[in-house]
């Protein structure tokens, strides 16, 4: 569409960018633009190490390189990643970044095909996943850990409650606002979460969370910031930006420093394995499971079934002399 066809209601002093900013976004390599377009912060990272291992190993120099890689290399690339002893899991996952990749340059016109598309992958190592759920008597340990009197103490006991009975993600966690924990849906108190693809759901509070939450709160005196994070660095009350949210990377420095003083060293993914293992373990329905951790596929929910490693399910305990 030629400037003249431009709608006459629109003046040229309205526009936003100057003429060489125009050019240079209309240049931005399909690849960078797909890159671009991935929001959750953990896919960025995996997808960014794929990628700079790729090219790393196929001594690609420019963008359009992409272009001209084969189903040939993308076979030496797995073989490597076998030959370095890397998981199935990890090589399965490196080839998903190339291949989403591929995918958004076929959709573009740019390749005419996705040389992933057919290469075979590692087989998946069960379905059991790796990450641990700790036993219930390490939860209510963990619960207990902090002390209950400094607000550090009162933040870190809620920021563990809501953890280990809601089974949030971290980025999850982080993301929770004030006005989220001030939900109510059908006279019950909900958490309103944000997922992964931007995809809401709410989630019935539990009490123990609740109460630890409200003490959090009360002695942190911003309760009334709805629009602000719920869980927040302690050093913000000496510089008064109480705006800012605790970070991921804060949230598992914490639960890995008090589950390594109580012997046993873990990461807070566990202890959204944990929730779902208990609650699998109490009866809960596999797919209100999939839905409370906001599953798309059940598949990825079984991940998190631990049930069968209980030990006092194994045979074992069955013989009897």
């Amino acid at each position: 569409m030629s400037s003249s066809n431009l709608p006459a209601s629109i003046p040229p002093s309205s526009r936003l960018l100057s003429t060489a900013d125009f050019r240079r976004l209309a240049d931005v390599p399909l690849e960078a633009e797909w890159f671009a377009n991935i929001d959750n912060p953990q896919t960025r990272r995996a997808y960014r190490n794929a990628l700079e291992d790729f090219i790393k190993f196929t001594g690609i120099e420019r963008p359009d390189e992409f272009r001209e890689i084969t189903r040939a290399h993308i076979i030496a690339w797995r073989d490597d990643l076998k030959y370095r002893e890397l998981s199935g899991t990890t090589i399965r996952h490196r080839l998903a970044a190339l291949s989403s990749l591929f995918e958004y340059l076929c959709n573009k016109n740019a390749v005419t095909h996705n040389p992933v598309k057919g290469i075979k992958r590692p087989s998946v190592e069960g379905y059991e996943g790796k990450t641990p759920a700790i036993g219930d008597h390490q939860a209510r340990g963990l619960l207990d850990a902090p002390n209950n009197i400094s607000l550090k103490g009162k933040r870190d006991r809620a920021i563990l409650a809501t953890l280990l009975y809601h089974a949030l993600r971290r980025e999850e966690l982080c993301k929770l606002l004030v006005k989220d924990f001030k939900h109510e849906r059908r006279g019950v108190a909900h958490l309103k979460v944000s997922g992964k693809g931007g995809k809401i759901r709410y989630i019935p509070l539990h009490p123990a969370a609740g109460g630890l939450i409200l003490d959090y709160l009360e002695e942190s005196g911003h309760g009334f910031d709805l629009a602000g994070a719920l869980f927040r660095p302690i050093r913000n009350n000496r510089t008064g930006t109480l705006h800012t949210a605790i970070t991921a990377d804060m949230v598992y420095k914490l639960v890995r420093s008090y589950s390594a003083a109580l012997g046993f060293k873990i990461g807070a993914h566990a202890l959204r394995a944990t929730a779902a293992t208990n609650a699998l373990d109490h009866q809960a329905d596999i797919a209100k499971v999939q839905e409370w951790l906001g599953h798309a596929n059940i598949a990825t929910t079984r991940i998190y079934d631990h049930r069968k490693t209980r030990p006092q399910d194994s045979p074992t305990f069955k013989v009897s002399y």
